[in-house]
């Protein structure tokens, strides 16, 4: 159910393509977790920020049903850059590609059906920039494999960081996604090569930047 608030937001924001809201309305239809989409306001502020970054070069960790690709890829100004986005539910590929070619993206985008590790071994690209809303477990690992694929100054942001809130809960609970995302968070806090800032929108955003040498 929409709040007031949410309401108020979408009302004065730049609406959502009908490709987009088709992706919504198909993700509500045939998933079973819905919530995991990243919505207008969210797909908006993504696609923005890539465009004042000047993205090139993207990468998503975690399509999901590609609605956040399609951010994504409408950022890249006409005629160049590229994104790769990695997937590890197959049975989403169908909804995915439909939506792609609804949005008129297909050709900007790569997906990457497998386990998210083994792909960034493997992928040979410098980027510069980073979407990052896959296996809370892993970040940590995702974020030092591709670390060292990243442009100076290039982006990162990283999806759900503040966990429902309870990475903040006392005593924070201990289950392997929260102790996942809380040492996520603590490490980019604590890593000098990079500047970062938390967000509290939606589940919590943690926007972190290379630093240029």
């Amino acid at each position: 159910m929409e709040t007031p608030e949410e309401k108020y937001i979408r009302e004065n924001s730049t609406p959502q393509s009908e490709a987009l809201a088709w992706i919504q309305k198909q993700t509500n239809i045939r998933t079973n977790y819905p919530r995991m989409l990243s919505g207008a306001n969210q797909g908006q502020f993504l696609k923005m920020l890539a465009q004042m970054s000047g993205a090139r070069n993207i990468l998503e960790i975690g399509t999901f049903t590609g609605y956040s690709a399609v951010c994504l890829a409408s950022a890249l100004p006409e005629g160049e850059g590229h994104v790769d986005t990695l997937e590890i539910n197959d049975e989403l590929e169908d909804i995915i590609r439909e939506g792609w070619e609804r949005a008129g993206v297909s050709d900007r985008i790569t997906l990457h059906i497998g386990d998210a590790k083994q792909t960034l071994k493997a992928l040979d690209r410098t980027y510069d920039f980073v979407y990052l809303d896959a296996n809370k477990r892993e970040y940590c690992d995702y974020y030092n494999l591709f670390f060292d694929k990243l442009a100076p100054g290039a982006v990162i942001v990283a999806d759900d960081v503040l966990w429902d809130g309870k990475v903040y809960e006392d005593p924070m609970p201990q289950d392997k996604q929260t102790v996942g995302i809380d040492s996520f968070n603590r490490m980019i806090a604590a890593d000098d090569r990079v500047e970062s800032v938390i967000l509290p929108t939606r589940h919590g955003l943690n926007i972190v930047r290379r630093k240029v040498k």
